[in-house]
């Protein structure tokens, strides 16, 4: 599956003011209701890749133990 919105772009035909209006109107319905319906998955997926998860922090030293 390619990422790459230009390859999209070169294949898509030519259409009236109105169709891409709704179309863009369509579009934009369904990923909010994408968004809404998926919310909890896409947050957890988000959630379990963000930099402080990814980041494990130092174990702490004791106090009384001197680094040297």
């Amino acid at each position: 599956m390619s990422h790459d919105p230009q390859h999209l772009l070169v294949s898509l035909p030519a259409i009236s003011d109105e169709s891409v209006v709704e179309i863009l109107d369509f579009l934009q319905a369904f990923i909010l209701g994408f968004e809404s319906f998926y919310a909890s998955q896409i947050r957890r997926y988000y959630d379990d890749r963000s930099r402080a998860n990814l980041i494990r922090p130092e174990p702490t030293l004791p106090l009384d133990d001197p680094p040297f």
